[in-house]
């Protein structure tokens, strides 16, 4: 994958164009993506060398997951919400706090591999796994039947609330999967990317006590939500004691999902969104 970058200002001016609703964009529903298969969704993403590297190498500690993680999850999850949820004004707001951090990342001489925070190509990869991830989620969880063209058509947002020109979203869900596919079977994750996001996996950053309590439970979840194409990349395999607990917990969400009343199915988005209106209105850092 290439890292031809394109600079901020560009980057707005094509995100000016889009004109999605935020009430339509609302039907992707983000909840599944970022709080049950969040770590697997994250291995997708970094899976691409100039993605991960990008990360593990990044200099921003204001957004190192293992320096900050409450903060660092805080603003994922505010990306999610404005980027899912949040009117167009949102969006670019928040689009511009990111830019500033993003400025700054970039590889090195002594990279591995060559990478920008402002190559759309990335961004558009990034905005692909979580698109991927809500129709997972979808199937498990949710509705099939919202995962239709209209639906996909709105998942470029994941991207253009980033650098991603909205023209770079391939033009049909057919376009997407040959895409899809076609960068999956150009991945190769090296040791250093593996055991970063394995110590990611098995939360790591957090305090040892919560490390020890929960770290088996979210291995256990990010191996079952994770493609099986991925699982093979990772050199991972699920044990039949990890599926059945897997396949328990599905069962029992998925009544529970059915139930919820509307606030508590958009927690923490909905808060997270008040909060990001909040921070903007008394000048307070967005990310």
């Amino acid at each position: 994958m290439t890292t031809d970058a394109i600079d901020p200002a560009a980057a707005e001016r094509h995100s000016r164009r889009e004109d999605l609703d935020a009430q339509e964009v609302d039907k992707l529903g983000m909840l599944g993506i970022a709080l049950l298969a969040g770590p697997a969704n994250v291995i997708m993403q970094l899976a691409v060398p100039a993605v991960g590297y990008g990360v593990f190498e990044s200099k921003v500690d204001s957004g190192n997951l293992f320096k900050v993680p409450i903060k660092r999850t805080r603003t994922t999850l505010s990306y999610l919400a404005v980027a899912a949820t949040g009117s167009a004004d949102d969006r670019r707001l928040y689009r511009q706090a990111i830019n500033k951090a993003h400025v700054q990342v970039r590889s090195s001489d002594d990279s591995p591999v060559k990478y920008n925070a402002f190559d759309p190509k990335l961004q558009l990869w990034v905005a692909a796994c979580l698109y991927r991830g809500w129709e997972d989620m979808e199937r498990l969880y949710g509705d099939p039947s919202n995962i239709t063209e209209a639906a996909y058509q709105q998942g470029s947002v994941m991207g253009t609330t980033l650098q991603m020109p909205r023209e770079m979203w391939p033009a049909t869900r057919a376009d997407f999967e040959k895409y899809w596919n076609d960068t999956i079977d150009g991945i190769e994750v090296d040791d250093t990317i593996r055991n970063y996001l394995m110590a990611i996996v098995r939360m790591e950053f957090m305090p040892k006590p919560i490390t020890l309590a929960f770290g088996k439970f979210s291995e256990t979840m990010t191996i079952g939500f994770l493609p099986v194409e991925f699982r093979n990349k990772m050199g991972l395999t699920m044990s039949p004691g990890q599926e059945r607990f897997f396949k328990v917990h599905n069962a029992i969400v998925r009544k529970v999902v059915k139930i919820l009343p509307g606030p508590l199915k958009h927690f923490p988005f909905n808060v997270l969104l008040a909060d990001v209106r909040w921070r903007t209105k008394t000048g307070r850092s967005l990310v």
